[in-house]
Formats: C-alpha cells, sequence, structure tokens
C-alpha cells in the first residue's frame, strides 16, 4: 500500500505554507478562496484526507468536543414492515406498506430547542476547526456514559439532565472544562450559558396585560428545570406589577396528559383563563391542539403564548406569539467558552447570560407581522 500523503506534500504541490494548508481545512472562510481552492486541487489530486485526531495529539488535545444531550430523535410508529422481511411475499413484488398520516404532531417534525443549539454547537465547531462528540441522555447508565465522552474530548457541554449525578460533573471539570446549558449557575466548578428567562416572560406577561388587558392568566409547564423556574418567576413578577393574583404554583397535573388534563380541567369548571402562558412552545403547541380539538378558538377565546421561538411556531394556524432564545448563537458561545478554558486550563469558570425577545403574531391577538 502506498504512503499516505502528508500535509507537507500537499503544501510542495499547492505551493504554500503548511499553515496554509492546514488553515484551508480547519477554518476555510479565514483563507482566501483563489488559495482555498488551490489548496483543495492539491489534496484532491494526491488523495490527501486531513486528520483531525493527529493535529490535536501532536498538541497533546484530542481535536474534539463532546456534547451530553437528550434522546433528540422523534421514533416513527412503526418501523417494521408488518413483521415479513421484505422479499418473503409470495407475489413477485413486496407490497410496500401504506400508512396513512393524519398530520398530529407535524410541528415535532420541525427543528425544537435542543435541535436549535445542538446546531449552534456543530457550526461553531466546524468553523473552529473541532470535531463534535455527541453522546444521548437517555440511558440508565448515564454516570458511565458522560465519563465515557469525557475521555476521548477536551471539553464537555451538557444540557440540563437529572441523570448524571452533580458530584460527577463536578469531577470531571476539575480535570477538563464543562459547559452547563440552561442550568442555575453556582459555585460547581462549571462554566454556565444561559438567556434572560425571567425577563422575558415579565415582558410577555407584561404584553398580555398592559396591551391587550387581560386579568386572567394560567400558567402552564411543568418547574423541574431552571429556565421553567426562572420562566415562572418573571410570570409572578408581572402579576405582581400589576396588582394582579399572583398564584403560587402553575396549572397543575389532573389525569394522564398534562396539557390534556389543563384544558379538561378548565373547561369542566367553566374557568377557561384569558390567557394561557406557556413555559414552552412545545407545550403552547400541544395546547392550541387540544384547545382546538374542544371547539375553542386562539385567539378568540383565549390567548397562548410559548417561550423558544422554534421554527413551527411560525408556521402553526395560529402563528404562535412566543419568547425568542438564541439558541444556536447559544451552542456557538458553548464552543467559544470551552475553547476560552482549554486554552487557559487555570482560569475560573465562565458564567454568560443572553437576551431574549418577544415576538409578537397572531396567537396573542396581534395581527400576523
Amino acid at each position: 500500500m502506498a504512503k499516505a500523503p502528508t500535509v507537507y506534500d500537499v503544501a510542495e504541490r499547492a505551493g504554500v505554507s503548511i499553515a496554509t494548508v492546514s488553515m484551508t481545512f480547519r477554518r476555510p472562510h479565514k483563507v482566501k478562496e483563489e488559495t482555498r481552492k488551490i489548496v483543495e486541487a492539491a489534496a484532491e489530486a494526491l488523495n490527501y484526507v486531513p486528520s483531525a485526531s493527529a493535529r490535536g495529539l501532536a498538541h497533546g488535545h484530542t481535536g474534539a468536543l463532546g456534547l451530553y444531550s437528550y434522546d433528540i430523535f422523534l421514533p416513527e410508529p412503526d418501523e417494521s414492515l408488518g413483521g415479513k422481511a421484505a422479499g418473503s411475499s409470495t407475489r413477485s413484488r413486496a407490497k410496500v406498506p401504506v400508512v396513512r398520516d393524519d398530520g398530529d404532531d407535524d410541528y415535532r417534525r420541525f427543528p425544537l430547542y435542543v435541535h436549535e443549539v445542538q446546531r449552534g454547537v456543530e457550526l461553531e465547531c466546524w468553523q473552529r476547526g473541532y470535531a463534535l462528540l455527541i453522546g444521548g441522555a437517555s440511558q440508565a447508565d448515564s454516570a458511565t456514559r458522560v465519563t465515557d465522552i469525557v475521555g476521548r474530548v477536551d471539553g464537555l457541554a451538557v444540557f440540563p439532565d437529572h441523570s448524571v449525578p452533580a458530584d460527577v460533573l463536578e469531577r470531571i471539570a476539575r480535570r477538563k472544562p464543562v459547559v452547563a446549558v440552561s442550568q442555575r449557575p453556582q459555585d460547581d466548578g462549571l462554566s454556565h450559558v444561559s438567556v434572560d428567562n425571567r425577563g422575558g416572560m415579565r415582558a410577555m406577561t407584561e404584553h398580555l396585560v398592559a396591551e391587550h388587558g387581560i386579568r386572567d392568566l394560567l400558567f402552564v409547564g411543568y418547574m423541574n428545570t431552571f429556565d421553567a423556574q426562572e420562566r415562572f418567576a418573571g410570570f409572578r413578577a408581572a402579576l405582581r406589577a400589576a396588582g394582579l393574583r399572583v398564584p403560587s404554583k402553575p396549572a397543575q397535573l389532573i389525569g394522564e396528559s398534562y396539557v390534556e388534563s389543563v384544558v379538561a380541567d378548565v373547561l369542566a369548571r367553566d374557568a377557561l383563563p384569558e390567557a394561557f402562558v406557556c413555559v414552552s412552545d412545545e407545550i403552547a403547541l400541544d395546547l392550541m391542539k387540544v384547545l382546538a380539538g374542544h371547539g375553542v378558538r386562539v385567539p378568540e377565546q383565549v390567548a397562548v403564548t410559548g417561550f423558544d421561538g422554534v421554527v413551527a411556531g411560525r408556521v402553526v394556524r395560529p402563528s404562535l406569539t412566543t419568547v425568542r432564545q438564541p439558541m444556536q448563537a447559544m451552542g456557538r458561545v458553548v464552543v467559544d467558552i470551552l475553547l476560552e478554558r482549554i486554552a487557559d486550563p487555570a482560569g475560573p469558570p465562565v458564567t454568560r447570560r443572553l437576551p431574549v425577545q418577544v415576538v409578537l403574531r397572531e396567537s396573542c391577538g396581534c395581527s400576523r407581522p
């Protein structure tokens, strides 16, 4: 087998320095287009494939970052073919199954919060010349799996996940930089990236009260995350400032399905509020679907708002009024912090909170922009 071409071979053929070759593959946007094309042509002629791991190991690094995420893949209803192999039919051609899709949950086919943040991480890693290793958080052995990821990367980003013990992350942070996404900033040795959840939800609630004259608002959402707790606090602060009744807790689970139970409860008590203020876009989209199923019109009979700014909120009808957080920017900031900490291991953890924006659409009664 012929010896594999090296960066030196590409540099010699292209008539450039090895630094230029390296930059072409690590940060192509930093290289002049003419030069980049010459280097790429030389690499193609030589069948050269850049090795990120070799570059990293030469400097004592892996050249990769890790992201410990939710299990973001959506399961299909049924991936089987009726229990038979495609060629097991007695006919000359296998029968292709036809599945009727009634459109339920179509919005879930769009990117949600975690997808958007992850996309930002991916884009920034690509621009900065780093590989990205992604691990799932759905397995019971989360502590083992996250530790396994850490052994292969230079730094780690984690989404909120109660299955990974805090002491495990703190122990990891003593060896390698760790950035916690959307978790409560505290003195735990981790860097933190979040958004202005409290301010954003307060601004949304103030809009409903001041611009629409709404006085009866019901907050919908679980309180099991830092984001949710901050958003509920912002909701309560706005009500308190307006002199309205301040609830001590959000709408409670009555039946098996949270959103369906909330709607069924208020309708059974003839207590439909003037507005449902939802902790996330996903909850808000679920809620609007359930309301429609009960014949309740949004926003004519009740306003609905969300929080996140996912793509689906723009395409549903009515379009969703929401608080948009800069999800892709969060992912990029995560990578920026990790690389800062890799370059300066002795430096202190970093905490950054990004701004949000209220986006007015149809579901609160505002005209579509």
